[in-house]
């Protein structure tokens, strides 16, 4: 799961979602974990709503292109090419209450706190978690 503004979402629109890159500290997690074939789901912070899903079509790999921002000196250097899958207008993101209660990733947390689950800049989700949000995305596309 990716998680960033609405700004950043825009640039990987923007890019027709086919890039993404990550944080200086998700090196490990870019480099050593993700493959080709694996899926992404965006959860914009800012508005507490689900917005897409893209799949993973590369390796990762170092850029240090200024694309996505965040802290100043930050410049989402690994990255991986990615392809779309189902990418909602803003007026159809899908939000985090309505689905996000029930995920099996959040039970981590309190359920009074369920929310705290979307901090951070990327997160490694069960495959059901990521059926159930691949299939809210898609239905609110529809």
């Amino acid at each position: 799961m990716v998680v960033g503004g609405p700004d950043n979402f825009g640039r990987t629109r923007d890019l027709g979602f086919s890039v993404q890159g990550f944080k200086t500290r998700q090196r490990r997690k870019v480099l050593e974990q993700m493959r080709p074939g694996d899926n992404l789901v965006y959860y914009v912070s800012q508005v507490q709503a689900f917005g897409a899903t893209a799949r993973i079509e590369s390796e990762g790999y170092e850029d240090h292109e200024v694309v996505w921002q965040s802290k100043p000196g930050e410049d989402y250097p690994w990255r991986v090419k990615i392809s779309p899958r189902v990418v909602l207008d803003q007026a159809d993101w899908v939000p985090s209450s309505a689905v996000g209660p029930g995920l099996a990733y959040v039970r981590k947390w309190p359920s009074e706190h369920w929310r705290l689950a979307f901090q951070g800049n990327l997160h490694r989700i069960p495959d059901d978690d990521f059926e159930t949000l691949q299939q809210a995305i898609a239905a609110a596309r529809s």
